[in-house]
């Protein structure tokens, strides 16, 4: 009776295992994040200066507000946008989602 009634109650999760920091892998992952984000910042100048000279060939004079408004919006977005992007990059890479997990999620298996 006693062994019925021991099966029966749930039984707790495993602890997960406390990986030691890999912090060669996050030192490549962050250096490749800044390679990766110095790309991405030329390439947001070129954009904005794409998008301005579109605005300057339409025949119409540009306000300086819509030049502000345009490099601000066009390089902000395309900065935040890759920005963030990187950051999920960096956290896989690292090692950080492997340890949030409790060491229980492999890329291959994706």
């Amino acid at each position: 009776m006693l062994r019925r009634q021991m099966e029966a109650m749930p039984r707790h999760d495993p602890l997960p295992r406390k990986a030691r920091p890999d912090h060669a892998r996050a030192a490549a992952a962050w250096t490749r994040y800044w390679k990766i984000m110095r790309w991405m910042a030329l390439l947001a100048l070129v954009t904005v200066l794409l998008s301005l000279l579109y605005l300057k060939r339409s025949g119409e004079p540009v306000p300086l507000h819509m030049m502000i408004a345009t490099i601000a919006g066009v390089g902000l977005t395309m900065l935040v946008g890759t920005g963030l992007m990187g950051l999920l990059f960096v956290s896989s890479r690292s090692g950080h989602d492997e340890e949030a997990s409790g060491g229980e999620y492999d890329d291959d298996e994706a």
